[in-house]
């Protein structure tokens, strides 16, 4: 090892899903949307200026801000923007986590989680899921450094009862606990409603899923004032300039257009009960989707190469290899079209 490489901070990184550059493809491993943002964002594309790129843009993205309070019925000290959830989530960790007691979140679950750990050296824990893939409130009513968990989780895609997530939140009042809500607007029931009761909690959404806008990076927090002050206080020692000017514009037109905002949400959520059956009648086996995709696996069939070969023919889904996962395929739910072309092969294969 060369002297200077000794003082280099090594970690292991996230793998993101495949993004491939190949024509043609029917993309359903990364669980984007598979419709269109809403019209108003569209328009603001259209007819932005470039003129606005030489200034910086407002630090505090206030207008997204307000926005997102007006929707959820908050004050706008509240809530927290950053550049997609990944940087509101690594933002928290850097924030909350460093008591030096090892954080808990499920052995199943977003892989970031413990590459955020590693990177920022916070011990962690990983209580194991149950037989079904749930997450037992049990294992997390012991002594924490902090707790964060998806609802739904990924990538089994089931939702845990309000009720559980309370008992989690009401048994840990010591530390912060997340609820990572990337996929809360296709099932199961936000936390939201809590954070007027419990100080300690932080609930985390997206707009890379819901509303379409995955390439725009827009991610953001929702808490007690004090729990959003202390973010914004490490984000502005850390990199006051965030988001730019086109994605707070962008991200404002699509809060406020809650009716495109339901009828895509219906559709996916139609289109997601639909393939379920289908899915079901070729024998395949999977837990209640509750997010945007579907964590499946048929029995006897080998799960790495029917990934390989839709990916061969041009379709693309999501496999991970380990225990308890590698017999399983995650699909993206797209559009009755797309999903008629993953079926056609299936039955094929």
């Amino acid at each position: 090892m060369r002297p200077w490489e000794e003082n280099i901070r090594k970690v292991v990184p996230y793998v993101p899903g495949e993004q491939p550059r190949r024509e043609g493809i029917i993309k359903l491993n990364t669980n984007e949307n598979p419709y269109g943002p809403a019209p108003g964002v569209q328009a603001i594309l259209r007819g932005f200026e470039a003129e606005e790129l030489r200034l910086y843009p407002d630090p505090s993205a206030g207008a997204l801000t307000e926005a997102l309070a007006e929707r959820y019925g908050l004050s706008p000290g509240q809530v927290f923007v950053g550049v997609g959830s990944d940087d509101v989530l690594a933002m928290a960790f850097l924030t909350f986590f460093n008591s030096g007691k090892p954080i808990l979140f499920p052995d199943i679950t977003y892989s970031f989680y413990s590459v955020w750990a590693d990177l920022y050296r916070i011990p962690y824990e990983r209580p194991a899921l149950d037989e079904d893939f749930r997450i037992r409130k049990e294992d997390y009513f012991r002594e924490n450094g902090g707790i964060i968990f998806p609802n739904p989780n990924a990538p089994t895609s089931l939702a845990m009862g309000l009720e559980d997530v309370e008992d989690i939140i009401s048994r840990n009042p010591g530390v912060v606990v997340i609820v990572d809500e990337a996929y809360i607007d296709f099932g199961g029931e936000s936390a939201l409603p809590l954070i007027e009761k419990y100080e300690n909690l932080l609930v985390v959404q997206t707009f890379s899923k819901s509303r379409s806008m995955a390439g725009v990076r827009i991610g953001y927090a929702m808490g007690s004032p004090a729990l959003i002050k202390a973010l914004s206080d490490v984000k502005y020692s850390f990199n006051s300039y965030t988001m730019s000017r086109t994605a707070i514009r962008l991200g404002v037109a699509a809060v406020r257009d809650e009716a495109y905002f339901q009828e895509t949400t219906h559709k996916i959520k139609a289109t997601r009960k639909q393939a379920a059956e289908r899915l079901s009648h070729l024998g395949f086996v999977y837990p209640d989707p509750s997010a945007n995709f579907i964590f499946a696996s048929r029995p006897g069939t080998d799960a790495k190469a029917l990934f390989e070969a839709l990916k061969a023919s041009g379709i693309y889904v999501r496999y991970f290899e380990g225990p308890r996962v590698g017999d399983y395929l995650r699909i993206t739910i797209g559009t009755d079209e797309q999903m008629e072309a993953l079926f056609q092969f299936l039955e094929r294969y």
